[in-house]
């Protein structure tokens, strides 16, 4: 066997190291080492540093159905636009998020991230986190990265202080809620929330909002213009 192949073979056999918290890391290493990990917690890389999730506690789970289920409604009645939940997304060479849930363009549609091998790759239009307060990561560090990324709206809802927050990369501002507490979706025209009854889990209020959205002139005019880009991408 020659020198080259020996190489070879122990870059192959080499066990993969674990992760560790507080590790600097590029995205391809970060990568490698988490799809090699055995076990079930949740890690991101965030800035070239790795960090694993913490316990999911009930207030989380409680939240992000309800969101969950208003970004699926949407998805049901607007083509070309998909709901991820918990998908790895690749940012860039230093950061591979885990966003609690996001809602994306399709490439076929027009939208401005793929998926490659599984994985999501480039930044989707607009992402959503759980997060238990203000000071979380989610508020910081993983904030700036989604924005450099290239993410066009960001929404944080935190537990403690009961708030949510819409960001509008493109603006540099937050979207605020009108008069009745309606916050509207500049990416995803019809795309409507109810702040507070999604704080107060609202479903039924929640829905109000969605549907008096997709009722919108606006809604449909995007439904169009997703149309039209598909079919400008249609093979001929």
């Amino acid at each position: 066997m020659s020198s080259a192949a020996r190489r070879t073979l122990q870059q192959q056999t080499r066990p993969v190291p674990p992760l560790y918290i507080g590790d600097r890391l590029t995205q391809a290493e970060f990568h490698r080492r988490y799809e090699a990990y055995d076990g079930d917690e949740k890690w991101e890389l965030i800035g070239g540093i790795a960090y694993m999730a913490s316990p999911q506690r009930v207030h989380h789970s409680k939240y992000e159905p309800k969101l969950s289920t208003i970004l699926c409604l949407y998805e049901e009645v607007t083509p070309g636009v998909e709901v991820l939940s918990n998908a790895t997304s690749i940012l860039s060479e230093e950061s591979e998020p885990q966003p609690d849930l996001a809602l994306r363009i399709v490439p076929d549609f027009g939208g401005q991230s793929k998926t490659k091998k599984g994985y999501v790759v480039g930044a989707p239009e607009l992402v959503a986190e759980i997060a238990h307060s203000t000071v979380a990561i989610d508020m910081g560090d993983k904030k700036d990265d989604y924005e450099q990324a290239g993410v066009q709206e960001y929404m944080v809802l935190c537990v403690e202080e009961k708030e949510l927050f819409w960001f509008d990369f493109a603006s540099r501002g937050q979207i605020a809620a009108d008069p009745r507490g309606i916050s509207r979706s500049r990416v995803f025209p019809g795309l409507w929330i109810d702040g507070s009854a999604l704080i107060a889990g609202r479903l039924s209020r929640l829905l109000k909002a969605l549907n008096q959205g997709l009722a919108s002139p606006e809604h449909a005019a995007f439904v169009k213009r997703l149309e039209a880009a598909h079919q400008k991408r249609k093979p001929r």
